[in-house]
């Protein structure tokens, strides 16, 4: 760390994570992207791997002994539940609030990435930290950042109903509403073939429920079922 500015990492944990740190290098390292270590040999030789790894172990943990404590559902819906709230979008999320994107190290072109990897980058930054915390402060710090960054968003999740599949669900939805199953068909594929983007619609007995894109069929299916949910909802508050 030699003549490296460690002020706004210091001033991070201060003011986001309540506390200062001993030992600053557990969360520069938590916000060091591998592509820094392959520029910077010389003078950076850890990046936030190992760490992501440690806290995605206390993240899982955390979550389950919240949900098994206060709720007396299945297993199966537990696990959905779970799923929900450390899945890459929540957790990116929970990043981005916690505002640390410019303090991660990484590569220029990194920075030049697509959206998607961003996304990737401050969801396992979001990990390293957990480990980072967990290392410096023990369990019980751990457990109240994910407290206060993770689980208090399962009402809203409940509430929304995200937590289920789109695709199961809007199959069960169209199949009460409309007795009909959900059919989806590719529109169009762009882009190079490490970065294709699909475009799907769903129909439900042959009108168009809805849209979606993706870098997938599969995810691009998922979206459609999300627009296609949306659209039963609305037209459902219509006729209550």
């Amino acid at each position: 760390m030699s003549g490296m500015p460690v002020a706004p990492y210091q001033d991070f944990a201060r003011e986001k994570l309540g506390f200062e740190y001993d030992d600053i290098q557990l969360l520069v390292t938590a916000l060091t992207h591998r592509s820094y270590v392959n520029e910077h040999r010389k003078s950076t030789h850890e990046h936030n791997e190992r760490l992501e790894f440690l806290g995605d172990a206390v993240l899982e943990l955390v979550v389950t002994d919240f949900l098994y404590r206060n709720y007396s559902e299945p297993e199966g819906v537990l696990t959905s539940w779970r799923a929900a709230l450390v899945r890459t979008e929540s957790i990116s999320d929970a990043g981005k609030k916690l505002g640390y994107e410019q303090l991660i190290r990484m590569s220029r072109g990194e920075k030049q990435g697509s959206e998607r990897a961003r996304q990737q980058i401050l969801a396992n930054a979001f990990e390293a930290v957990i480990g980072s915390i967990y290392l410096e402060k023990g369990y019980k710090q751990a457990e109240k950042f994910i407290s206060v960054h993770i689980t208090s968003k399962l009402e809203s999740i409940l509430e929304a109903g995200s937590w289920r599949d789109p695709k199961s669900h809007l199959q069960e939805v169209s199949q009460r509403i409309d007795g009909a199953t959900p059919v989806y068909k590719v529109t169009s594929e762009e882009g190079p073939d490490h970065e294709k983007i699909f475009t799907l619609a769903v129909f439900v007995n042959n009108n168009l429920m809805g849209y979606g894109t993706g870098h997938s069929k599969q995810a691009a299916q998922q979206e459609a079922a999300k627009a296609a949910l949306e659209k039963y909802q609305q037209t459902e508050k219509k006729t209550d």
